[in-house]
Protein backbone atom coordinates (compact mmCIF):
# COMPACT_ATOMS: atom_id res chain seq x y z
CA UNK A 1 0.00 0.00 0.00
CA UNK A 2 2.99 2.06 0.85
CA UNK A 3 4.81 1.93 -2.41
CA UNK A 4 1.17 2.18 -4.48
CA UNK A 5 0.83 5.40 -2.51
CA UNK A 6 4.29 6.50 -3.34
CA UNK A 7 3.55 5.94 -7.29
CA UNK A 8 1.01 9.16 -6.95
CA UNK A 9 3.23 11.16 -5.02
CA UNK A 10 5.21 14.52 -7.11
CA UNK A 11 8.59 13.91 -8.08
CA UNK A 12 9.38 16.80 -5.63
CA UNK A 13 8.59 15.49 -2.95
CA UNK A 14 10.01 11.93 -3.18
CA UNK A 15 13.26 14.16 -3.83
CA UNK A 16 12.89 15.56 -0.46
CA UNK A 17 12.29 12.25 1.21
CA UNK A 18 15.11 10.51 -0.51
CA UNK A 19 17.35 13.71 0.56
CA UNK A 20 16.28 13.11 4.11
CA UNK A 21 16.76 9.82 4.44
CA UNK A 22 20.59 10.16 2.73
CA UNK A 23 20.84 12.87 5.45
CA UNK A 24 19.86 10.53 8.76
CA UNK A 25 22.36 7.69 7.31
CA UNK A 26 25.10 9.99 6.81
CA UNK A 27 24.39 12.16 10.51
CA UNK A 28 25.85 9.67 12.45
CA UNK A 29 28.17 8.04 10.36
CA UNK A 30 31.04 8.21 12.91
CA UNK A 31 28.87 6.50 15.11
CA UNK A 32 28.92 3.11 13.21
CA UNK A 33 32.92 3.40 13.37
CA UNK A 34 34.25 1.11 16.15
CA UNK A 35 36.77 4.10 18.20
CA UNK A 36 40.67 3.12 17.97
CA UNK A 37 41.29 3.08 21.69
CA UNK A 38 44.01 5.27 22.57
CA UNK A 39 45.97 5.72 26.00
CA UNK A 40 44.44 8.87 26.88
CA UNK A 41 41.63 9.19 24.75
CA UNK A 42 38.60 7.43 22.27
CA UNK A 43 39.23 8.22 18.61
CA UNK A 44 36.56 8.45 16.02
CA UNK A 45 36.49 9.15 12.45
CA UNK A 46 36.27 7.45 8.90
CA UNK A 47 40.44 7.48 8.46
CA UNK A 48 43.52 6.88 11.27
CA UNK A 49 45.02 9.46 9.46
CA UNK A 50 44.94 11.76 12.74
CA UNK A 51 45.70 9.32 14.91
CA UNK A 52 49.40 10.08 15.48
CA UNK A 53 49.11 13.67 15.70
CA UNK A 54 46.55 13.61 18.67
CA UNK A 55 48.76 10.98 20.33
CA UNK A 56 51.50 13.77 20.70
CA UNK A 57 49.01 16.47 21.50
CA UNK A 58 46.63 15.14 24.15
CA UNK A 59 49.79 13.69 25.70
CA UNK A 60 51.67 17.13 25.67
CA UNK A 61 49.17 18.70 26.91
CA UNK A 62 48.44 16.62 29.63
CA UNK A 63 51.77 17.31 30.70
CA UNK A 64 51.77 21.33 30.61
CA UNK A 65 48.44 20.66 32.36
CA UNK A 66 49.19 18.75 35.40
CA UNK A 67 51.80 21.21 36.00
CA UNK A 68 49.30 24.22 35.72
CA UNK A 69 46.42 22.90 37.39
CA UNK A 70 48.25 20.48 39.78
CA UNK A 71 46.30 17.66 39.19
CA UNK A 72 46.90 13.65 37.82
CA UNK A 73 44.62 14.31 34.77
CA UNK A 74 43.16 10.92 34.42
CA UNK A 75 41.06 12.29 31.94
CA UNK A 76 39.44 10.39 28.98
CA UNK A 77 37.44 12.08 26.14
CA UNK A 78 36.25 11.08 22.95
CA UNK A 79 37.47 12.86 19.31
CA UNK A 80 35.25 12.87 16.74
CA UNK A 81 36.97 14.15 13.53
CA UNK A 82 34.18 14.92 10.92
CA UNK A 83 33.92 15.04 7.24
CA UNK A 84 30.89 17.47 6.37
CA UNK A 85 29.24 20.64 8.03
CA UNK A 86 25.86 18.50 8.55
CA UNK A 87 27.81 15.98 10.63
CA UNK A 88 29.48 18.53 12.59
CA UNK A 89 26.35 20.21 13.49
CA UNK A 90 24.49 17.07 14.50
CA UNK A 91 27.07 16.15 16.70
CA UNK A 92 27.50 18.86 18.95
CA UNK A 93 23.61 19.53 18.89
CA UNK A 94 24.10 23.30 19.35
CA UNK A 95 24.44 26.65 17.65
CA UNK A 96 28.45 27.50 16.90
CA UNK A 97 29.30 30.55 15.08
CA UNK A 98 30.78 30.39 10.96
CA UNK A 99 34.19 30.36 12.43
CA UNK A 100 34.13 27.72 14.79
CA UNK A 101 36.37 24.78 13.81
CA UNK A 102 36.41 22.55 16.95
CA UNK A 103 34.04 21.95 20.06
CA UNK A 104 34.76 20.73 23.76
CA UNK A 105 31.11 19.09 25.37
CA UNK A 106 31.99 18.76 28.60
CA UNK A 107 29.05 17.11 29.70
CA UNK A 108 29.29 14.42 27.22
CA UNK A 109 33.25 14.10 27.57
CA UNK A 110 33.67 14.97 24.13
CA UNK A 111 35.55 16.97 21.09
CA UNK A 112 34.71 17.46 17.68
CA UNK A 113 36.61 18.65 14.88
CA UNK A 114 36.01 19.66 11.68
CA UNK A 115 38.43 17.70 9.32
CA UNK A 116 41.61 18.87 8.24
CA UNK A 117 41.11 17.31 5.12
CA UNK A 118 38.30 18.62 4.40
CA UNK A 119 37.61 22.24 5.65
CA UNK A 120 40.12 25.57 5.75
CA UNK A 121 40.18 25.93 9.68
CA UNK A 122 42.56 28.38 9.90
CA UNK A 123 44.67 26.80 12.96
CA UNK A 124 46.62 23.61 12.80
CA UNK A 125 45.15 20.27 14.15
CA UNK A 126 47.77 20.28 16.97
CA UNK A 127 46.35 23.51 18.39
CA UNK A 128 42.70 22.69 18.35
CA UNK A 129 43.20 19.26 20.31
CA UNK A 130 44.93 21.00 22.87
CA UNK A 131 42.70 24.21 22.97
CA UNK A 132 39.71 21.56 23.33
CA UNK A 133 41.14 19.15 25.57
CA UNK A 134 42.05 22.17 27.84
CA UNK A 135 38.40 22.87 27.80
CA UNK A 136 37.70 19.49 29.20
CA UNK A 137 40.78 18.84 31.61
CA UNK A 138 39.54 22.05 32.88
CA UNK A 139 35.49 21.62 33.89
CA UNK A 140 36.82 18.43 34.86
CA UNK A 141 39.33 20.17 37.38
CA UNK A 142 36.03 22.68 38.53
CA UNK A 143 33.69 19.33 39.03
CA UNK A 144 31.74 21.09 36.07
CA UNK A 145 31.30 24.52 38.17
CA UNK A 146 31.43 27.02 35.02
CA UNK A 147 34.74 29.38 34.93
CA UNK A 148 34.36 32.91 33.69
CA UNK A 149 34.79 32.55 29.58
CA UNK A 150 37.76 34.31 29.58
CA UNK A 151 38.99 32.07 32.20
CA UNK A 152 38.12 28.94 30.48
CA UNK A 153 39.65 30.42 26.55
CA UNK A 154 42.56 31.98 27.59
CA UNK A 155 43.74 28.48 29.81
CA UNK A 156 43.21 26.92 26.54
CA UNK A 157 45.05 29.41 24.41
CA UNK A 158 48.24 29.36 26.66
CA UNK A 159 48.53 25.69 26.68
CA UNK A 160 48.01 25.30 23.17
CA UNK A 161 50.49 28.00 22.46
CA UNK A 162 48.07 29.94 20.58
CA UNK A 163 49.58 33.23 20.11
CA UNK A 164 51.73 35.18 17.20
CA UNK A 165 51.94 38.21 15.33
CA UNK A 166 48.84 38.22 13.93
CA UNK A 167 47.18 38.23 17.95
CA UNK A 168 49.84 41.32 19.09
CA UNK A 169 48.77 43.22 16.43
CA UNK A 170 45.46 42.38 17.08
CA UNK A 171 45.71 43.33 20.81
CA UNK A 172 47.81 46.39 20.65
CA UNK A 173 45.28 47.92 17.86
CA UNK A 174 42.43 47.05 20.36
CA UNK A 175 44.01 48.59 23.48
CA UNK A 176 45.39 51.74 21.22
CA UNK A 177 41.87 52.39 20.18
CA UNK A 178 40.33 51.30 22.77
CA UNK A 179 38.32 48.88 21.52
CA UNK A 180 39.13 46.04 24.42
CA UNK A 181 35.87 44.18 25.35
CA UNK A 182 35.16 43.88 28.93
CA UNK A 183 35.82 40.50 30.87
CA UNK A 184 31.80 39.96 32.18
CA UNK A 185 31.54 40.80 28.26
CA UNK A 186 33.25 38.12 27.20
CA UNK A 187 30.61 35.63 27.74
CA UNK A 188 28.86 36.49 24.67
CA UNK A 189 31.87 35.83 22.44
CA UNK A 190 29.70 33.06 20.26
CA UNK A 191 28.04 35.95 19.26
CA UNK A 192 30.86 38.33 18.33
CA UNK A 193 31.61 39.20 14.53
CA UNK A 194 34.74 37.31 13.83
CA UNK A 195 37.37 41.00 14.31
CA UNK A 196 35.74 41.23 17.83
CA UNK A 197 36.01 37.69 18.42
CA UNK A 198 39.74 37.29 17.89
CA UNK A 199 39.73 40.47 20.31
CA UNK A 200 37.84 38.68 23.18
CA UNK A 201 40.35 35.62 22.51
CA UNK A 202 43.56 38.14 22.49
CA UNK A 203 42.76 39.21 25.75
CA UNK A 204 41.12 35.56 27.60
CA UNK A 205 44.87 35.10 26.54
CA UNK A 206 46.91 37.84 28.29
CA UNK A 207 44.74 37.40 31.52
CA UNK A 208 45.23 34.53 32.11
CA UNK A 209 49.02 34.79 31.38
CA UNK A 210 49.10 37.56 33.60
CA UNK A 211 47.25 35.46 36.11
CA UNK A 212 49.92 32.68 35.90
CA UNK A 213 52.96 35.18 35.65
CA UNK A 214 51.76 37.82 38.76
CA UNK A 215 50.53 35.51 41.37
CA UNK A 216 51.82 31.96 40.16
CA UNK A 217 50.11 28.38 40.03
CA UNK A 218 49.54 28.59 43.95
CA UNK A 219 47.09 31.58 43.44
CA UNK A 220 45.83 30.42 39.87
CA UNK A 221 44.64 27.31 41.91
CA UNK A 222 43.65 28.72 44.69
CA UNK A 223 41.15 30.74 42.06
CA UNK A 224 40.59 27.28 40.89
CA UNK A 225 39.62 25.50 43.95
CA UNK A 226 37.17 28.90 45.00
CA UNK A 227 35.80 27.97 41.84
CA UNK A 228 34.82 24.63 41.67
CA UNK A 229 33.35 25.50 45.45
CA UNK A 230 30.46 27.19 44.16
CA UNK A 231 32.21 30.41 44.75
CA UNK A 232 30.81 34.01 43.07
CA UNK A 233 33.87 35.15 40.77
CA UNK A 234 34.22 38.25 43.18
CA UNK A 235 35.11 36.16 45.91
CA UNK A 236 37.18 33.59 44.44
CA UNK A 237 38.91 36.29 43.18
CA UNK A 238 39.43 38.36 46.42
CA UNK A 239 40.51 35.20 48.29
CA UNK A 240 43.07 34.02 45.43
CA UNK A 241 44.84 37.63 44.77
CA UNK A 242 43.23 40.37 46.70
CA UNK A 243 41.00 42.33 44.26
CA UNK A 244 37.50 41.75 43.19
CA UNK A 245 36.30 41.10 39.56
CA UNK A 246 36.36 45.06 39.16
CA UNK A 247 39.84 46.13 40.52
CA UNK A 248 41.08 42.77 38.83
CA UNK A 249 40.32 44.00 35.31
CA UNK A 250 41.19 47.79 36.07
CA UNK A 251 44.92 45.73 37.39
CA UNK A 252 44.85 43.59 34.49
CA UNK A 253 43.86 46.58 31.54
CA UNK A 254 46.62 49.16 32.70
CA UNK A 255 48.89 45.96 32.54
CA UNK A 256 47.77 45.57 28.87
CA UNK A 257 48.59 49.74 28.24
CA UNK A 258 52.19 49.04 29.40
CA UNK A 259 52.67 45.90 27.29
CA UNK A 260 50.84 47.10 23.95
CA UNK A 261 50.72 50.44 22.84
CA UNK A 262 51.65 52.86 19.23
CA UNK A 263 55.43 51.47 19.48
CA UNK A 264 54.38 47.43 19.60
CA UNK A 265 52.06 48.49 16.22
CA UNK A 266 55.12 50.51 14.52
CA UNK A 267 57.48 47.32 15.50
CA UNK A 268 54.80 44.90 14.65
CA UNK A 269 54.05 46.83 11.36
CA UNK A 270 58.01 46.81 11.13
CA UNK A 271 58.38 43.40 10.77
CA UNK A 272 55.22 42.97 8.15
CA UNK A 273 57.42 45.65 6.05
CA UNK A 274 60.48 43.70 6.71
CA UNK A 275 58.75 40.52 5.53
CA UNK A 276 57.51 42.04 2.61
CA UNK A 277 61.00 42.93 1.42
CA UNK A 278 62.37 39.37 2.32
CA UNK A 279 59.24 38.39 0.01
CA UNK A 280 59.76 40.94 -3.44
CA UNK A 281 63.71 40.49 -3.12
CA UNK A 282 63.32 36.60 -2.95
CA UNK A 283 61.01 36.93 -5.89
CA UNK A 284 63.23 38.89 -8.09
CA UNK A 285 66.40 36.37 -6.90
CA UNK A 286 64.38 33.56 -8.03
CA UNK A 287 63.09 35.81 -11.64
CA UNK A 288 66.50 36.42 -12.11
CA UNK A 289 67.79 32.74 -11.84
CA UNK A 290 65.07 32.01 -14.00
CA UNK A 291 65.78 34.04 -16.94
CA UNK A 292 69.53 32.81 -16.38
CA UNK A 293 68.92 29.35 -16.59
CA UNK A 294 66.65 30.15 -19.76
CA UNK A 295 69.78 32.23 -21.63
CA UNK A 296 72.39 29.73 -20.51
CA UNK A 297 69.60 27.30 -22.31
CA UNK A 298 69.92 29.11 -25.63
CA UNK A 299 73.43 29.81 -25.67
CA UNK A 300 74.07 25.84 -25.30
CA UNK A 301 71.63 25.50 -28.19
CA UNK A 302 73.35 28.08 -30.16
CA UNK A 303 76.61 25.96 -30.24
CA UNK A 304 75.04 23.02 -32.34
CA UNK A 305 73.52 25.51 -35.28
CA UNK A 306 75.69 27.57 -37.86
CA UNK A 307 75.71 30.97 -36.89
CA UNK A 308 78.02 32.06 -40.50
CA UNK A 309 75.21 34.33 -42.46
CA UNK A 310 75.35 37.64 -42.79
CA UNK A 311 72.16 39.79 -42.43
CA UNK A 312 73.38 41.87 -45.94
CA UNK A 313 72.49 45.53 -46.13
CA UNK A 314 69.02 46.95 -45.27
CA UNK A 315 69.64 49.73 -47.47
CA UNK A 316 70.50 47.13 -50.47
CA UNK A 317 68.36 44.22 -50.43
CA UNK A 318 69.24 41.02 -52.61
CA UNK A 319 67.21 41.00 -55.89
CA UNK A 320 65.02 38.18 -55.96
CA UNK A 321 63.95 37.62 -59.11
CA UNK A 322 67.90 37.10 -59.89
CA UNK A 323 67.23 33.31 -61.29
CA UNK A 324 71.55 33.04 -60.81
CA UNK A 325 71.15 33.99 -57.31
CA UNK A 326 70.76 30.34 -55.45
CA UNK A 327 69.68 32.32 -52.26
CA UNK A 328 66.52 34.58 -54.16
Amino acid sequence: MLLSGMRHMPSMKLLVIFFAICMATTTFANDKINPIIRPHYDYYASTDQFVGLIDSAVVRTQNELIEILGDSLHYRPKIYIENNLTNFRSRIGSAVPDWGAAVALPYKQMIVIKSPAFFRLGKSLDELIRHEYTHLALEDRLNHAKPPRWLDEGLAMYTAFEWGWASNITLSQAVVFGATVPLREIEKMNRFPEGQARTAYAQSYMAVKYLLEQYGDESFNMLLDNIKNRQSIDDALMAAVGSDYDDFEKEYISYLKTRFNLFTIFIDMSYLWLFLAVVVIVGFFLRYRKKKKKYEEWDEDEKYHSTDFDYGDPDNPEQVDDEDKPWA
